[in-house]
């Protein structure tokens, strides 16, 4: 049957293979949307360069979800597949539900490849496989961000890197589910850990004025401080503010302290501070001659973290497509199938590492909570911000790890 299949599939025409990506390229969100494209682009240059999947060129259609819900992103989704006849959907992450997406691949029969970093993603598929087995996250879910958190720090302990002044951590959420399962995490697995919460604060955003949040902080000082609420211009004034009277504390900031818009706003304050991804580029060789790629064509100020995302997804698409013996249209079961199946194993080293994927959960395996194989997971890496003119470094996992983790200064020895 396969084999049948391919032969029917590898001989297609020269079309364009359409690939649509529903991005936030306007919104809340844009700044990420942007470098999602820019990732999609490169990887389709060098795809096309090299003949395109078994001949068809790629062809990149984009529909803008305007960081919006599941109406404006469905609608985007729906776009292009209707209009544009896009064949497969890839996306970094959009807000929402998280099912919007899924559902319109599920109606089409495509394949839909996204990091919306979500465990929603993983209940979806569990609760109907059939309906939606064209859907894959291509990264873990947030509910490793809290485990790997845990794991970072004692890590950092039982390594002697790192003795904290107390055993307190204070956690700082926001109204995202996202936000809030990383945070939920965290506190629900500390116990186990030997940590307690002193403190779990839930803030709205935007969030400019962190005095009553600090004033707790500052009158049951804790070892460590856990901001699970993202947003970039947020972080940067909680720091700010912070170190007008920094309390004794390690601070990690999830995912916005990784932009250069944090370094910008916080200058010198910035340096100490600790932040994660489960998807982002290494810098390694593979990752480095990406990221040098990635600048020199889109600029210096340009984030090979957030492009590197879609550029990876298109590559391990392609990949998984020339495998199946062609490429599916939408409506295409089998085709999409044999596709999706080549894709369950694969196993791609891109430049953020190995993306495996967990055939149950239909989402990428996490090196080191999931696999203590570095070549079958993609690794959790944490940075440290030593240089506020720089990018963070990458202080762990082993082997991607670049230089050691440092005391921030306002921390005492």
């Amino acid at each position: 049957m396969l084999a049948g299949m391919n032969s029917q599939a590898a001989a297609q025409s020269s079309d364009p293979v359409v690939v649509g990506a529903p991005l936030p390229l306007t919104g809340a969100a844009a700044a990420d949307g942007i470098e999602f494209r820019r990732g999609l682009e490169m990887a389709a240059d060098e795809i096309n360069a090299m003949g395109g999947i078994l001949g068809r060129p790629i062809q990149l259609a984009f529909g803008d979800t305007e960081s919006q819900g599941d109406d404006v992103i469905s609608s985007a989704g729906r776009r292009l597949v209707d209009r544009e006849n896009a064949a497969v959907l890839i996306s970094g992450y959009n807000f929402g539900s998280n099912s919007a997406l899924p559902q319109v691949a599920a109606d089409a029969m495509i394949p839909y490849l996204h990091a919306d970093t979500v465990i929603a993603h993983e209940a979806l598929v569990q609760s109907e496989p059939e309906t939606f087995w064209g859907s894959w996250m291509y990264d873990p879910s947030e509910a490793m961000y809290g485990i790997g958190y845990l794991d970072f720090l004692r890590n950092l302990e039982e390594s002697g890197q790192f003795t904290p002044p107390n055993r307190k951590i204070a956690i700082i959420t926001g109204p995202i589910a996202y936000s809030i399962n990383i945070a939920e995490a965290i506190r629900d697995r500390a116990a186990d850990y030997g940590y307690e919460v002193s403190l779990y604060e839930t803030v709205q955003a935007p969030i400019s004025e962190w005095g009553p949040t600090l004033a707790k902080i500052r009158a049951d000082e804790p070892g460590m401080i856990a901001m699970t609420h993202l947003f970039t211009q947020d972080q940067a004034q909680f720091m700010l503010q912070f170190m007008e009277n920094p309390t004794n504390s390690l601070i990690y900031m999830q995912y916005g302290a990784s932009l250069a818009a944090f370094r910008e706003i916080t200058g010198d304050a910035s340096e100490g501070v600790l932040y994660a991804t489960v998807i982002g580029a290494l810098q390694d060789e593979i990752g480095m001659i990406f990221a040098e790629g990635y600048k020199e064509r889109f600029g210096e100020t340009a984030s090979p973290n957030a492009g590197g995302q879609t550029y990876s997804a298109l590559y391990a698409y392609a990949m998984a497509a020339s495998l199946a013996g062609g490429v599916g249209e939408p409506y295409e079961e089998m085709q999409n199938r044999a596709i999706v199946e080549r894709l369950q194993g694969l196993i791609f080293r891109s430049p953020m590492g190995t993306i495996r994927f967990n055939p149950q959960t239909q989402s990428a395996y996490s090196y080191p909570s999931q696999t203590d194989d570095p070549s079958l997971g993609l690794p959790h890496i944490f940075s440290q911000i030593k240089d506020s003119a720089q990018d963070g470094v990458i202080i762990a996992p082993s082997p991607y790890d670049k230089a050691p983790f440092e005391l921030p200064r306002w921390m005492k020895a």
